[in-house]
């Protein structure tokens, strides 16, 4: 009787051992799975294949013979994002940074002039397709960013005060410089403009598809409308969010007057 015992015992505990490891085991392979499923799918697309080689072959290219100001590893750089040699040096790309196809890259500096990158892009931020971004001051993309497609972000304007003369030969203006702050997403459609001062939008800022942004928010603020305004934010003292505008940007960052900031 003793030794049935015992023997039972030990049958419970190997069972349950295995049923400790089943779920680490089942985990393996469940990944395992997904990459030969992964595997497979472009083994079974061509296309999707050699559009995958030839962006990476493209990024590395790009990467390696580009004299950028500075620029991480595992850049990936579509090939059909529209990104002229000369204007590299004054751009700088953190790493594992995304380029999507179709996006333009302008810096608005005499090619001849050297200096600070105008247009910085950190670690592991994503700009979607279709992307415009023209620099002429400073347009800084923290890391983790999100940029959906069509989003315009632009420093300057086009001069237009000389009734003389047309807008295409009065050149841009002075401008202004954006940064935007780490972990934000930008909808899709949204314009990004400051045309003096600087326009800051704090960390982990959401901006809703076909806004525009032309002043600074803080952080942790859901913004949306033409112009935009703070729909929702985090209210960081009681630790909850709030309809409407709990409080304003940073004075360095604030580019109108705050009694013209209205709160919903």
């Amino acid at each position: 009787m003793e030794r049935t015992c015992q023997a039972d015992h030990a049958v419970a505990q190997m069972v349950g051992s295995s049923q400790e490891r089943l779920p680490i085991d089942v985990a393996r392979k469940k990944a395992k799975s997904k990459s030969h499923r992964s595997i497979a799918n472009q083994l079974q697309d061509p296309i999707v294949l050699l559009r995958t080689l030839a962006i990476r072959l493209y990024s590395f290219w790009v990467s390696r013979t580009y004299p950028f100001a500075s620029v991480g590893s595992n850049l990936s750089i579509h090939y059909r994002t529209d990104l002229y040699r000369s204007h590299a040096h004054r751009m700088k790309f953190g790493r594992s940074v995304v380029l999507d196809k179709d996006m333009h890259l302008r810096v608005h500096v005499p090619l001849e002039e050297d200096g600070d990158p105008v247009l910085i892009v950190e670690d592991d931020s994503v700009v979607g397709p279709r992307c415009i971004m023209s620099a002429k001051n400073c347009i800084h993309i923290e890391s983790d960013v999100v940029l959906e497609s069509s989003v315009l972000i632009q420093d300057h304007s086009h001069a237009y005060k000389n009734v003389k003369q047309t807008i295409r030969r009065q050149g841009v203006t002075e401008g202004g410089r954006i940064r935007i702050g780490q972990g934000c997403w930008i909808g899709q459609g949204t314009v990004i403009h400051c045309d003096q001062g600087e326009l800051t939008l704090g960390p982990n800022c959401v901006v809703a598809p076909n806004s525009l942004v032309n002043r600074s928010f803080p952080a942790y603020s859901l913004i949306a409308g033409n112009p935009a305004h703070v729909v929702k934010q985090f209210d960081t003292v009681r630790g909850v969010w709030v309809l409407g505008s709990s409080r304003p940007a940073a004075p360095e960052q604030v580019l109108q007057p705050a009694g013209r900031q209205t709160t919903r």
